[in-house]
């Protein structure tokens, strides 16, 4: 069977990159077509995944996300006519809904983001399945799965990621002292439109406390002014997670990265103005995330100094208890493909 898989963002590399092994190893075609976003390229070379690219990210705005969605839908549509796959699948998946509509080929779209109101409403009617965690919050059509798990889960499950230290020190990690992650993004979504992140003064407050007892990782996906540069990340960017594995606590904007490091139990702190399913329900169930939507620096700073005084063991239970608590998200997602196809 031939599976063609979009790839939009530099996370949907690593939720597919393991289904994809799966399918591969059961002796079907994996066809990977892409957009040029952020580290989505130098991700898929430095993991060997060869792909078809159909558009680069534009200028932030609605107009410049309307274009690429008209170019990338032709380039996508003449893709499928040259390779003629079973089923495309994709995160997100506005594209592959669209393009398989018209090609008459099933298409899954797998999400998490709730937030996301107008890419939904117009990707989630015109795919065949809609595929989401268990905790999502919003509005659904009825051709969709719930499922209990994460897309982090999909790559960082203990069966499919173990961390190491050594990676890690070569990358960044002093293991010698205290580790904070710090993430911040672009803010170029199409679910990001009419939100903005920190500001460089908040940024410059936290450095300047917790320095002092830390040694601090910035991993950004916009430029930042040159008194941050000694705090960038300049390790490979396919062994990042191994950094954050190593952390004593993952902070920022992202809310993939909070739940990366959830997921690997290492305690993160989302801040940014909108939440997410997924994060809330890391936080309620399990205290693997802190939530903060009003991104004062005196709720920063507590929250952090509130994670650092704890015990890594508890951290590590908190852990166990989400693993059991759901499944193996890779094998889930590589059976949905197949039997999509099928249908």
């Amino acid at each position: 069977m031939k599976i063609l898989i979009d790839i939009n963002h530099p996370a949907h590399v690593h939720f597919f990159k393991m289904p994809a092994k799966l399918l591969q190893d059961k002796g079907h075609q994996i066809v990977f077509s892409s957009r040029d976003k952020d580290v989505t390229l130098a991700l898929l070379n430095e993991l060997g995944l060869e792909s078809r690219i159909l558009s680069k990210i534009g200028d932030k705005g609605m107009f410049s996300l309307a274009k690429e969605l008209v170019f990338r839908n032709y380039s996508l549509y003449k893709l499928t006519k040259e390779i003629k796959p079973d089923v495309l699948a994709a995160v997100g998946g506005t594209f592959v809904a669209h393009v398989g509509t018209l090609s008459r080929i099933p298409s899954v779209v797998f999400y998490d983001t709730e937030n996301a109101k107008l890419q939904n409403l117009i990707t989630y009617p015109f795919a065949s399945k809609v595929v989401v965690p268990s905790c999502y919050q919003a509005w659904l059509p009825k051709h969709h799965i719930k499922y209990p798990g994460y897309h982090e889960l999909s790559y960082l499950h203990p069966d499919y990621f173990s961390p190491s230290q050594e990676i890690a020190r070569q990358n960044g990690i002093d293991v010698k002292r205290r580790n904070i992650f710090i993430r911040l993004v672009s803010w170029q979504a199409n679910h990001d439109v009419g939100e903005t992140g920190w500001s460089t003064e908040l940024l410059s407050r936290l450095i300047s406390e917790f320095s002092k007892v830390a040694n601090i990782i910035i991993s950004s996906e916009i430029a930042l002014q040159q008194n941050f540069e000694p705090y960038l990340y300049k390790g490979e960017i396919a062994q990042i997670h191994h950094v954050m594995a190593y952390c004593d606590v993952v902070v920022g904007e992202s809310a993939t990265m909070a739940s990366e490091a959830a997921v690997m139990g290492v305690p993160a702190i989302y801040a940014a103005e909108t939440g997410r399913g997924y994060t809330d329900e890391q936080e309620a169930k399990f205290d693997l995330v802190s939530n903060i939507r009003d991104f004062k620096w005196h709720n920063l700073k507590a929250a952090i100094y509130n994670v650092l005084d704890k015990e890594r063991s508890y951290y590590k239970a908190r852990k166990s208890e989400l693993l059991e608590s759901n499944v193996d998200v890779a094998a889930f997602a590589a059976e949905t493909i197949l039997e999509q196809a099928s249908v």
